[in-house]
């Protein structure tokens, strides 16, 4: 099964989508306990949710494996994205819902872990920059769009109900003032979702690590509640709901494009 596929497009837009994928092996699945192996911490539906962002004529990345096999938005060596909160590791062993992943004594080991690094995080990776070193090559600017979502309530991670659109940049530092600027300009613009940008979500791993906009690539997180395109409690996707959502998505990257 391959870890990720790849859609190369010609416009300066790259989407990644870390944690879309639900796929875990066999021999893992025997040792999680009986919620968590319904992955329960995907980022549901998102490549759905983006599938648009061809007409735009951009690229993006999705990986087969679930975010409990190993987490692409954390960096290899599992230093603390939020020191000093509550957040998920490198391969976590603990659900957003504070329960545990593995049966009692069935966690990764060390060497486990260091597997599962090389097979599946390093690939990913080693495209992503590929990716963004071949549209850099094509274009002077390149945005790099980081699709996430997650429940609007998760006690474990954050107080009370996250906004509808969360807009993470490092603080500014992964991408342009500029860029910036016109996507908050666009969620001040609509009337519909509530938003904060550089709120409880700053970015992750990849949004830190590969925004460079001095060097010409600008990299965003979207990290979006998701009973704004689905139900939470069932994962069913709701298109009439999603549509709503995607309009405000389709404007953020048309201002990408800009």
């Amino acid at each position: 099964m391959d870890i990720f596929s790849l859609h190369r497009g010609t416009a300066p837009l790259l989407v990644s989508l870390p944690h879309e994928g639900t796929v875990v092996p066999d021999d893992l699945e025997e040792r999680m306990t009986p919620g968590a192996r319904n992955v329960p911490d995907t980022d549901w539906h998102v490549a759905r949710l983006y599938a648009f962002v061809r007409e735009f004529g951009a690229s993006m990345i999705v990986p087969t494996y679930s975010r409990y096999v190993v987490d692409l938005n954390r960096p290899s060596d599992n230093a603390s994205l939020y020191p000093g909160q509550n957040t998920t590791g490198l391969c976590p062993i603990v659900q957003f819902s504070a329960e545990p992943i593995y049966q009692a004594g069935a966690e990764p080991h060390r060497d486990e872990i260091s597997e599962r690094v090389a097979r599946y995080w390093k690939p990913y990776h080693a495209a992503l920059a590929e990716e963004i070193a071949r549209m850099r090559r094509a274009h002077d600017r390149v945005v790099l769009w980081e699709g996430h979502s997650i429940r609007s309530v998760v006690p474990f991670l954050f107080d009370g109900r996250l906004p509808d659109f969360n807009l993470a940049t490092a603080e500014g530092a992964s991408c342009s003032p500029a860029l910036q600027q016109r996507l908050v300009d666009v969620l001040v613009a609509q009337r519909d979702f509530t938003h904060v940008a550089n709120g409880r979500f700053k970015g992750g791993y990849i949004t830190r690590h590969y925004g460079r906009p001095q060097d010409g690539v600008d990299a965003v997180q979207l990290e979006l509640a998701q009973l704004n395109y689905m139900d939470e409690d069932t994962f069913e996707y709701l298109p009439e709901r999603a549509a709503r959502a995607q309009a405000v998505i389709r404007a953020l990257l048309s201002a990408c494009l800009q």
